[in-house]
């Protein structure tokens, strides 16, 4: 089966080689063409040396190459995957500590908020340019798989503007399944319901029979396999619902509360979850730190923050968590690639395969495309009439599946009120961002700052413009839509200095931020590290890292 794999962004190293890995324990998929791009030439050999170390140790029929020119590698694809982080660690570090400065703490920053919006500012310019190159020279019906955040807000952007058939994928969901369905295996193990030794078989070709779930701690094993589990998840990224939980014909929906609760760990980890669960009665897909800042009620009061996260894992809350740990892995792939180039590849076909595909929905959907085997998931989509309390046109996330006729969206039906009130909020803010990136509009971009939940809590107007001004300038060379207002946001800040009529801004490391550790002080659980480090997501972590 000859298909030709593009992956723009391929650079992210652990990544790029963990989606090749998954496509080459698809038998039918002998012979595909495997093309890699990236801007960072250093980061784009190493991706190339492991991609074909994997496939030469495995004797494998699959053309793998890497090249700078990003048409080249679009030119005749099947399928493009975006795996991009517009304007890398140091655009980054600004999403996060510019906002600091005027009381706005985020864990994460990279969805909604101050950081999410800016992020998108320079994302949805790329992805576009990414489609025009689709639609000019991959195959005509070429399919563009996002993975980059943004989420909502890119995957937004590239059907609307771009005209490219897009869907956006996020193992966020797939964690929550595993937390409920260990919720519900420990429930039916104590009344009698399953035997304490029972343990199933996977459903799905290449996953383990015991898996981990997200911010789980390692010891927990699992008998119950999530797909035994019927779930429906709606909503938007990284703000999706469990709205059904049912197992062997009973409906855990409404037991949430009270299973989620009884997960060791999680009443001291989860604190803003489970608040929103008790007040809401559904769970979100997210987890502690990521929910706090898409909300307007736990991180707008600077001296209860501690009150409502945990630093046992940055996940959990931690102030520029994930910038950290994406900075410490970074620095830690540095010194530990030539290690990674020494070590044992695994078997990735075959009855001696040692390799266990990931649960990354990317090559599944690939695989039913191409072959007709049928893969259920929940992605990124968008909205027509499949969810109708939220508007017809923004991005949500539901359940669908597919095979060889196409991605199929069932209606799923109105959400919960409480839920849809939250995501409505949140598409409003997306949908100004959207707009604001394509017409490069200062002034909607200020306004879907001032509408969004956490900044509209913690900052007043003044603040907000001043605020977005000052990111304007510091993002200003990754930002070509704003190049011809960036001048005139630079002159409004200079005539504020002179008026002495600028807001004052505070000089914080947040409420509870951590140091990037050195390499060397890594070095004291290599393992950990290591996993952390190459982790496709971050917060596929233990309690105690």
């Amino acid at each position: 089966m000859s298909i030709k794999i593009a992956v723009i962004g391929a650079g992210a190293v652990g990544w790029t080689r963990g989606l090749l890995r998954d496509l080459l324990t698809v038998p039918e998929f002998s012979g595909i063409h495997y093309h890699l791009t990236d801007i960072n030439p250093h980061n784009l050999d190493m991706a190339l040396q492991l991609c074909l170390r994997d496939v030469i140790e495995n004797k494998l029929d699959a053309r793998v190459e890497a090249t700078l020119d990003r048409r080249s590698a679009v030119a005749d694809a099947d399928y493009i995957v975006c795996a991009i982080r517009h304007g890398g660690l140091e655009a980054f570090a600004h999403d996060i500590d510019i906002p600091l400065k005027y009381g706005i703490d985020q864990c994460v920053g990279d969805t909604l908020c101050a950081g999410g919006l800016l992020y998108a500012q320079r994302g949805i310019p790329a992805i576009l340019d990414f489609c025009r190159d689709i639609r000019e020279i991959a195959k005509p019906d070429a399919m563009l798989i996002n993975y980059s955040n943004p989420m909502a807000m890119l995957t937004w952007a590239a059907n609307q503007y771009g005209k490219v058939p897009t869907i956006g994928l996020c193992h966020g969901v797939t964690g929550a399944q595993w937390q409920i369905t260990h919720a519900i295996e420990k429930f039916a193990k104590q009344n009698g319901i399953l035997s304490p030794d029972y343990c199933s078989t996977p459903s799905q070709p290449g996953e383990p029979a015991e898996a981990r779930t997200l911010w789980l701690d390692d010891s927990i094993k699992f008998g119950v396999h999530r797909r035994e589990v019927d779930f429906v998840f709606a909503g938007i990224n990284h703000q999706t619902w469990c709205i059904s939980a049912k197992f062997r014909g009973v409906d855990y929906t409404q037991m949430l509360p009270k299973l989620m609760r009884d997960i060791p760990g999680f009443a001291r980890t989860e604190k803003v979850r489970l608040d929103v669960l008790d007040r809401f009665g559904f769970y979100s897909t997210e987890s502690n730190g990521h929910l706090s800042e898409y909300l307007p009620w736990y991180r707008k009061r600077t001296g209860e923050i501690e009150q409502w996260i945990d630093m046992s894992s940055w996940i959990h809350g931690e102030t520029g968590g994930y910038l950290r740990v994406c900075t410490e892995g970074r620095n830690w792939f540095e010194s530990d690639f030539p290690n990674m180039l020494r070590e044992a590849v695994p078997v990735l076909q075959g009855n001696g395969r040692t390799y266990k595909r990931s649960e990354e929905h990317g090559s599944y959907i690939i695989e039913a495309l191409e072959t007709g085997r049928t893969y259920r998931g929940h992605f990124n989509v968008i909205n027509r009439g499949h969810i109708p309390n939220l508007p017809d046109g923004c991005v949500i996330e539901i359940p669908g599946f597919v095979d060889r006729s196409g991605v199929q969206m069932p209606v799923v039906g109105p959400l919960p009120l409480a839920c849809a009130a939250t995501c409505n909020a949140s598409i409003r803010v997306q949908e100004m961002g959207v707009e604001a990136a394509v017409r490069g509009d200062v002034t909607l971009l200020k306004q879907a700052m001032l509408h969004d939940p956490l900044v509209g809590a913690v900052c007043n107007p003044e603040e907000i413009w001043q605020l977005t001004d000052e990111m304007l300038v510091a993002l200003a060379s990754w930002m070509p839509n704003y190049a011809s207002e960036i001048p005139k946001a630079r002159d409004r800040l200079a005539t504020h200095e002179r008026n002495g009529t600028r807001v004052k801004t505070r000089e914080t490391r947040g409420a509870a931020r951590k140091e990037t550790k050195s390499v060397e002080a890594m070095q004291a659980d290599r393992d950990k590290t290591r996993k952390l480090a190459t982790a496709t997501d971050k917060g596929e972590v233990t309690a105690n890292t």
